[in-house]
């Protein structure tokens, strides 16, 4: 197939005007996502009453350390499985755009990594990718696979939210696998054109690799090693083991 062949047809811009009725498409789903959010926010919530146990800098914390005094906490359940080696693409991707935590602690809002390797690994691993981001060890706790992030001993991609009330902590959300997207903006950039996107490529044209470039320093593309294509449940299937 040549280029000219992948390309979208060639309109002029009365026609290309009518084509972009999808707009409308486009706005209805943001207020729908506006309208999911806020059932979201009125979802229930559970009391956490296990004595979860995580290895951090300072030694032993509990969940409601975590939350750092502030009254939520994200945790992102970083794909690290204890005879891992280095870190899941996706997950690391996913870090990469987390950004400065002072926008969430602006809004009382700690955000922590946390994985099953221990914590030496763990922070060799967030030094070799230049991440100042918290983590903690869960190495020999219950918590990763409480919460769905560990299933059949295989590691899942997931974010759990908790709210705390005094010293009483609440399990609000998690989310697995597919619906993580929004947190790695560079997928709605892609989206936007015609050249890559996530899902639902035109038959005519040929589904791009979807490659993860992470990392800094080591490597042809500045990672973990060369640039792999993404692996685990973080791909095109809606089939995961654990997308819930």
């Amino acid at each position: 197939m040549s280029v000219a062949e992948e390309w979208p047809p060639i309109v002029d811009r009365a026609v290309w005007d009518d084509a972009r009725a999808v707009l409308q498409q486009e706005k209805a789903l943001t207020r729908m996502k506006d309208a999911i959010s806020a059932a979201r926010r009125r979802m229930p919530m559970v009391e956490v009453r296990s004595d979860y146990r995580f290895h951090g800098p300072d030694g032993t914390a509990t969940l409601l350390d975590l939350f750092d005094g502030h009254p939520q906490l994200i945790v992102q359940h970083f794909m690290f499985g204890p005879d891992w080696q280095e870190g899941c693409d996706g997950c690391s991707m996913m870090a990469e755009h987390i950004g400065p935590l002072s926008h969430l602690h602006a809004r009382r809002t700690a955000f922590v990594l946390s994985s099953r390797a221990p914590l030496e690994r763990l922070h060799a691993f967030r030094e070799r990718m230049g991440w100042d981001l918290p983590w903690y060890s869960t190495e020999g706790d219950a918590f990763n696979i409480e919460f769905g992030a560990t299933v059949d001993g295989e590691e899942q991609q997931a974010i759990s939210v908790f709210l705390r009330r005094g010293d009483r902590v609440f399990h609000t959300w998690s989310i697995y696998a597919r619906g993580e997207e929004p947190f790695m903006m560079v997928f709605d950039l892609l989206d936007l054109g015609p050249g890559h996107g996530f899902v639902g490529e035109p038959a005519d044209r040929p589904a791009p690799e979807h490659h993860l470039v992470v990392g800094h320093g080591e490597g042809g593309c500045g990672g973990v090693g060369a640039c792999r294509r993404v692996s685990g449940c973080f791909s095109l299937q809606d089939d995961c083991v654990h997308d819930q």
